[in-house]
């Protein structure tokens, strides 16, 4: 079987920098976008957490607030890079709104990224005990109150990410749905827990109703994946509260190691805010 994990009171501002360093990095070659780093240093992880973010352009010169896309593998040696200089693109080019982009680098991503699990299998290449629920606790009791402190924030929000981080996105949307507004998650590793996710959707349905969220998903032609999003999505058409906005834009020709790159930018054009006349 293929596994695809080939996978604010206390809350500490250690450091700010402005970067635009040229760092080499073994995973990427991608530039590296203008940047600033924050480091966190974390009660509920109990460690520091390093956070990139970019702030589009114009952000200076104005007094907009702007809408906030996180993300997951969010280092500038992971898939901060790519996203960050695509969304930098799409917005320039008058494609999408400004959008601010804060990245979460990972410390221990296998215990972050994934629930529970009751296959002790998975214990070979995770935790499977629910470090998900206190990386969420991190993301909204102490990143998202400093970036909404640090930069001008509209409450809009987005996530984005694939692999383990997809499947936390999945999982975020059904155990904490109004954590963010939009979600995009990439060939989503939700054969986890023998795809408890996806057995449960149609009683977790009902507590998307009323919130207006938007899903986008894909998958690759990962045989231990795309049956299981090809399930989600029957199930979604079936059942889907009237007012979630979401699509499935499976794409079989790609592996798990070229989706993300190869749906970035229609996942980023559908799902997020699109520019003003």
């Amino acid at each position: 079987m293929i596994r695809a994990f080939i996978l604010m009171t206390g809350l500490g501002l250690l450091a700010a920098c402005h970067s635009t360093e040229s760092r080499q990095c073994a995973y990427h070659d991608d530039p590296i976008p203008e940047h600033v780093i924050l480091t966190i240093q974390s009660e509920i992880l109990d460690e520091p957490r390093t956070i990139p973010v970019y702030t589009p352009p114009g952000y200076e010169e104005s007094d907009d607030a702007y809408p906030v896309l996180y993300m997951p593998d969010g280092g500038i040696c992971e898939d901060f890079p790519h996203i960050v200089n695509r969304v930098d693109a799409l917005v320039s080019a008058g494609e999408l709104a400004p959008v601010i982009v804060v990245g979460i680098e990972n410390t221990f991503r296998r215990r972050d990224l994934t629930p529970d699990s009751q296959d002790e299998s998975e214990a070979q290449i995770a935790p499977i005990d629910d470090g998900a629920t206190a990386f969420r606790a991190f993301i909204r009791g102490e990143l998202m109150p400093q970036i909404n402190s640090t930069y001008r924030t509209s409450g809009q929000t987005a996530i984005i990410g694939e692999s383990a981080a997809g499947l936390f996105i999945v999982d975020t949307l059904f155990r904490d749905s109004q954590l963010f507004d939009r979600y995009i998650a990439m060939d989503p590793s939700i054969y986890w827990d023998n795809h408890e996710l996806v057995r449960l959707t149609p009683e977790r349905l009902p507590v998307l109703s009323g919130l207006g969220l938007t899903f986008w998903f894909t998958a690759a032609g990962t045989e231990d994946i795309y049956p299981h999003t090809d399930a989600l999505a029957e199930i979604l058409e079936q059942s889907a509260p009237d007012d979630m906005s979401w699509t499935y834009d499976p794409r079989p020709d790609e592996d798990h190691y070229t989706i993300y790159r190869a749906t970035e930018e229609d996942a980023l054009r559908w799902a997020l805010w699109p520019a003003t006349p």
